[in-house]
């Protein structure tokens, strides 16, 4: 293999590296759907989600495709969209992690800076 071979290979290793990256953005669309489950919840403030029930299991999950800096920062930004939107439920949505047992990384709280907040937060837990 020639020079310009190994150039066009490593190129191409580059381009589907970066596109990986993309895609990788968890979208606000799977937070919601998954924060649905808790619906009855958020809604009204009962009965309490507790660990292995649907919607513990959907917030456990948002903890798991919050698997890098960027789709934390992704999922934080879901979840603050949704409380601007769904202001006076806001409590319900901020209190569902911690009913759950789960730690997402960040504070849900009306200060809630996603992307100051997540890069200091994730430098010191890895």
């Amino acid at each position: 293999m020639g020079v310009q071979s190994h150039m066009i290979i490593v190129g191409l290793l580059m381009l589907l590296s970066w596109a990986t990256t993309i895609a990788a953005i968890v979208d606000c669309n799977t937070v919601t759907e998954l924060i649905s489950a808790c619906s009855t919840f958020i809604t009204y403030g009962s009965p309490d989600p507790y660990p292995g029930s649907p919607c513990c299991d959907a917030v456990t999950n948002l903890d798991v495709i919050a698997d890098s800096i960027d789709n934390r920062r992704s999922v934080c930004g879901c979840i603050m969209g949704l409380i601007a939107t769904y202001n006076r439920n806001a409590t319900g949505i901020a209190t569902l992690p911690g009913l759950c047992g789960v730690s997402l990384g960040f504070t849900i709280g009306p200060r809630t800076d996603c992307h100051l907040y997540i890069s200091f937060t994730l430098s010191l837990k890895y």
